[in-house]
């Protein structure tokens, strides 16, 4: 029985955890779906993709810290409440997927009506977003009375 414990704690581990959403790939859309926009359309698509793309980033982000941090407390204190862990990968992984590839879908698109589109990828604006909240964790050490 015990011999047997390491295995199911690893399986247990490996599937109530979240995925980290850098490693989410994307899910293949035809650019054929947006053969009826125009330059002027497909930006502002490639732009509200962006930004639902971001902010779900940052929410499946704080789902993986909330795991990794439960599974911490759970292998320290109780490990038998790991088996309990509701974790996972739900439906936002999957809609993360399909929004990143509909962002490709669009760049197909635009490439296609020859569009010179500049818009923001979802990089780019996850990546200022972080850069954001790390300028602003700084800013409030910096603010912090010292002792």
């Amino acid at each position: 029985m015990y011999r047997l414990m390491p295995l199911i704690l690893g399986t247990s581990l490996l599937l109530g955890c979240a995925s980290n959403p850098d490693r989410i790939n994307a899910t293949y859309v035809s650019a054929l779906k947006y053969t009826e926009y125009d330059c002027a359309q497909l930006s502002l698509e490639m732009e509200n993709v962006s930004h639902r793309t971001s902010a779900l980033y940052q929410h499946l982000k704080k789902e993986r810290n909330a795991d990794n941090w439960q599974t911490g407390v759970g292998l320290v204190l109780f490990w038998p409440a790991l088996f309990f862990l509701e974790g996972g990968d739900g439906p936002e992984a999957a809609d993360y997927a399909q929004l990143k590839g509909e962002y490709t879908a669009l760049q197909e698109a635009a490439v296609q009506h020859n569009c010179a589109i500049t818009s923001k990828s979802p990089d780019d604006v996850i990546k200022e977003t972080e850069a954001a909240e790390k300028a602003g964790e700084k800013a409030a050490e910096g603010t912090k009375p010292l002792r």
